[in-house]
């Protein structure tokens, strides 16, 4: 079965970091990347650009409205996810225990819905 793991964090946290930290953040997710593959787990994964690059699409009443940056302001923003393949929910939370992203922020473990 596949679970996306989106990966919420503060997106300015990032860009308070060192250069030292900024470094061991992108190894580690270079490390857990590879960790996904190697397993034969990983289906597809990328990090997204910033919110403010973000564009919020809704209909109403036939209109459609078409907002700047994303649809709630919130504490942590989407800023990523892993598509991965795992027999169960159990594999899947354990994955994204083992995600950096779960020490700096959240990572919320969805199930595909298959249409």
């Amino acid at each position: 079965m596949q679970y996306m793991l989106l990966l919420y964090a503060n997106e300015g946290g990032f860009q308070t970091m060192s250069e030292a930290q900024a470094t061991e953040t992108m190894a580690a997710y270079g490390a857990y990347t590879d960790a996904l593959k190697k397993a034969g787990v990983l289906a597809s994964s990328n990090r997204l650009q910033p919110i403010a690059t973000a564009t919020s699409v809704r209909v109403a009443g036939g209109k459609t409205e078409v907002l700047n940056g994303p649809y709630a302001e919130t504490k942590e923003q989407l800023g990523g996810y892993f598509l991965i393949e795992a027999p169960d929910l159990d594999a899947a939370l354990s994955w994204a225990a083992r995600c950096p992203g779960a020490s700096h922020g959240i990572v919320e473990v969805r199930p595909i819905w298959v249409m």
